[in-house]
């Protein structure tokens, strides 16, 4: 038996702790939008400063995850995702004392931890679960939703319910995190004892001169430019339109929902065909597109179509995002490489969304530019998403020629190039 292939009935238990990990990467995240008005007569900043707060975890995942291949080096995936969700549970509690300072300091310890769960996950996945890796994507990308529906639409309710305030109940996110922590340990330290932690990846030569890895790495970052910025805009967007707080945060959990079964449904339509890879980022971009557009026309006349339309658009994206990551990789060690740089460069992408809508919204004095702005976005996202459907590995054009004097570059290949799934994974076409 390989590290890859889990013994039965410890496949699904394995596949539990890791969704568990997966949906601590949204919530701490997702507990800020629907408390920013709240954020801002608390502590008098502007939207500006606001939208700056909704950065710095975005701009966290991009720095950290840059670090993650030497942290792997030093610990393992396994210890190391175990880390991650100790660093989010510290930074989630540090969120609850006074000074501003320390709301941004516990936000960019979450962005930290985040990081590094983002970039370790898709490599446990390739690893673990080679033949299901599809399945695991789907279901990855349903559990990062799952864990943003879940603190959008009840951390303003628990504020109401208990009384004690937006830091206090901010802070409560911390228990999943923690309850996350307590389900790993024993899957790290097991997997450390009998030697079956995952090996270092070696060092990928000319993964950053790489044209396909290029276009994962931008459908990555935008995509998440456009997710991020909705996720800390809407709920003040509908408030600006005179929409009560707790019905904001609502319906910000709201379009999660079709975005979860958007999410595991894409890797199964997919399925290793190029044709409906890029028929399905062409539904993505449109959906999102027409989404930004109502929001900007009808924000309060028709919010449930428009957050459904934008929710469907977002969860096909992201999970094309991942399952590029995890398909274009022809390894475990491929894989986390890819991931590190489509995360670290296009989490940096994606930082400038919260800031810059932040930004318009102040320039202008209301939605409709920030919102045009985003609907614009879609054109490189389109372009990215098309190149990243392309049918092979990353570094495919590049390999090295074998020993025997067979020039082809694929080992084993027998001179035959080896196909790649060509979207989201699936059975080699």
């Amino acid at each position: 038996m390989t590290s890859g292939q889990p013994r039965r009935g410890g496949g699904a238990r394995l596949a539990i702790v890791l969704l568990v990990a997966a949906l601590n990467l949204r919530i701490a995240v997702a507990a800020l939008p629907p408390v920013l008005d709240d954020i801002e007569r608390d502590t008098g900043v502007s939207a500006t400063v606001a939208g700056l707060l909704n950065t710095v975890p975005v701009v966290c995942f991009g720095l950290f995850a840059l670090a993650t291949p030497r942290l792997i080096r030093r610990l393992g995936m396994e210890r190391l995702l175990l880390a991650a969700m100790i660093v989010i549970t510290a930074g989630t509690v540090l969120r609850l004392l006074s000074p501003l300072v320390a709301l941004f300091a516990g936000t960019a310890v979450i962005g930290a931890g985040i990081a590094v769960g983002n970039t370790v996950l898709p490599g446990l996945i390739k690893k673990d679960f080679p033949q299901r890796a599809g399945l695991m994507t789907g279901l990855y990308s349903v559990s990062l939703f799952l864990g943003a529906a879940v603190s959008a639409g009840l951390t303003v309710p628990l504020e109401h319910a208990s009384g004690l305030g937006w830091r206090p109940v901010i802070a409560l996110w911390a228990v999943p995190a923690i309850l996350a922590a307590v389900v790993l340990a024993p899957y790290a330290t097991a997997r450390s004892t009998a030697g079956r932690t995952s090996p270092p990846p070696a060092r990928l030569k000319g993964l950053w001169s790489d044209r396909l890895a290029w276009m994962v790495t931008a459908f990555m970052g935008l995509q998440s430019l456009g997710y991020y910025s909705a996720l800390a805009w809407i709920p003040t967007l509908l408030e600006a339109h005179h929409m009560p707080a707790s019905q904001a945060g609502w319906l910000l959990s709201y379009s999660s929902f079709p975005g979860l079964g958007a999410a595991l449904v894409t890797p199964i339509l997919v399925s290793g065909r190029v044709r409906r890879a890029r028929v399905l980022v062409v539904m993505a971009v449109a959906l999102c597109a027409c989404g930004y557009l109502g929001l900007a026309a009808a924000p309060v006349s028709l919010p449930y179509l428009w957050l459904t339309v934008l929710g469907l658009g977002q969860g096909i994206s992201i999970s094309l995002a991942l399952g590029f990551i995890v398909a274009r990789g022809r390894d475990a060690g491929q894989t986390a490489h890819l991931s590190t740089m489509a995360q670290s460069v296009g989490y940096l992408i994606a930082s400038a969304g919260p800031f810059g809508l932040g930004a318009l919204h102040d320039l202008t004095g209301g939605w409709t530019v920030p919102m045009l702005a985003l609907t614009a976005m879609g054109i490189p996202l389109l372009l990215a998403g098309l190149g990243a459907s392309a049918n092979r590995h990353i570094l495919s054009a590049v390999a090295p020629a074998r020993p025997d004097g067979d020039k082809s570059g694929i080992p084993g290949s027998s001179g035959q190039r080896v196909r790649s799934v060509a979207g989201p994974p699936g059975q080699d076409r």
